[in-house]
């Protein structure tokens, strides 16, 4: 049985991880991740979702590979969550994919391309299922509130907003620290950040996403510090073998010394080294 998500996706849970590799790939890839993720979470005890695409519809090129599709991709996450316990998130980007997806998984995402798309956001709301809502690389931090709204009016309160960067110019995102706490406050839930995604250089290798992966740490130790309530990493075991992301994505070998950095960066920025909390 996967461990309840629907504790971490509120407004007073504890600090979370999403991470997993960018698309799903055969059981054996997914689960020597998930298996990995598992371990990590339980040495430093830091709750953990497993996460993983089964449709990458949104690439850059008509001939990059997708994902194994809605109903083997649910089948490949179902064997995660049974084999290691952890709940289980992936993305949906059509209202009927919604009732498939959830149920099969513990928590449902928004892209950030479609986190203003009423449709998707109601099916999603209405699911039963916790939604984490992705920030459009254009949005300011506060207008993700509207798309938090739409959810919770369809009757989901367990949600969750990310942020992935803002635009600068053509081909790189950029991060706000402010952001963390403008998401928390306009939308009254968790603000976490993605690291990977945030270090993507958009079409910055021709018909496919280039990566900055060296900056991921101290991104995220930076966030972390501001104030963000979990990360959002994607991993895999050999970066340059994935089928998508590869570029920015964090090596799985680097995640365990990434956590325990930025739960000690966590622990001084909270006051609690000292006993006392010195950033809200």
């Amino acid at each position: 049985m996967a461990d309840d998500p629907g504790l971490l996706f509120r407004e007073d849970g504890p600090f979370f991880l999403v991470a997993g590799p960018c698309a799903l790939e055969d059981d054996a890839l997914n689960l020597q991740v998930a298996r990995r993720l598992r371990e990590i979470g339980d040495r430093h005890g830091v709750p953990i979702v497993f996460k993983a695409s089964y449709d990458k519809a949104n690439r850059t090129s008509a001939d990059s590979p997708r994902g194994p599709g809605l109903r083997e991709g649910l089948r490949l996450l179902g064997r995660v969550r049974e084999e290691t316990g952890l709940p289980v998130l992936t993305d949906v980007h059509e209202t009927d994919q919604v009732a498939a997806a959830a149920d099969a998984v513990d928590v449902l995402q928004v892209p950030a391309f479609l986190c203003r798309q009423t449709d998707l956001l109601l099916e999603a709301g209405s699911s039963g299922r916790p939604v984490n809502v992705k920030k459009g690389q254009w949005m300011a931090p506060e207008q993700i509130a509207h798309s938090v709204e739409k959810v919770r009016g369809a009757g989901e309160s367990r949600v969750a907003v990310t942020e992935r960067g803002t635009a600068f110019g053509y081909g790189r995102w950029v991060v706000d620290m402010r952001s963390f706490a403008l998401m928390r406050e306009s939308a009254s839930c968790p603000a976490l950040f993605d690291a990977t995604h945030s270090v993507q250089l958009p079409g910055g290798a021709g018909g496919e996403s280039g990566g900055e992966p060296r900056f991921v740490p101290p991104l995220a130790r930076a966030a972390v510090a501001a104030g963000a309530d979990g990360l959002y990493v994607e991993v895999h075991p050999s970066p340059g073998d994935a089928p998508s992301d590869g570029a920015n994505m964090l090596p799985l070998d680097q995640l365990e010394p990434l956590v325990g950095r930025v739960l000690a960066v966590r622990r001084a920025a909270r006051g609690d080294l000292e006993g006392e909390r010195t950033v809200p």
